[in-house]
């Protein structure tokens, strides 16, 4: 499978969130998402693993109880079932893989 780079697709996963899938396999899944400055994604868990890179902007990640703030070019895995949450502290591009698949991501894959 590929996915050649365009504007299309994204869709609105919370205020201030875009997401598109970009690729999957039968393990794993690449998401970018497009994040805008001031928005919180709220304290969550889920069952996939899930390991992300900062492209662009900056970023405070939680996971469990540690905070961290981010910066382009830094990278973080969260381990299955481990809450998280974000704050998107400057307009932000990240793109993270999930394993195994979020189901509900591929509704517009």
């Amino acid at each position: 499978m590929f996915c050649r780079r365009n504007d299309d697709g994204y869709r609105q996963a919370l205020p201030g969130v875009a997401m598109k899938t970009l690729v999957f396999g039968d393990k794993m899944l690449l998401v970018e998402f497009r994040l805008l400055a001031g928005h919180v994604l709220p304290r969550h868990a889920h069952e996939q693993e899930q390991t992300g890179y900062l492209v662009s902007g900056a970023i405070r990640l939680l996971v469990g109880e540690e905070t961290v703030d981010l910066a382009p070019g830094d990278a973080w895995s969260i381990p299955a079932n481990v809450e998280h949450a974000a704050t998107i502290i400057a307009d932000s591009v990240a793109v993270e893989v999930f394993s195994p698949v979020r189901q509900d991501y591929l509704a517009d894959a």
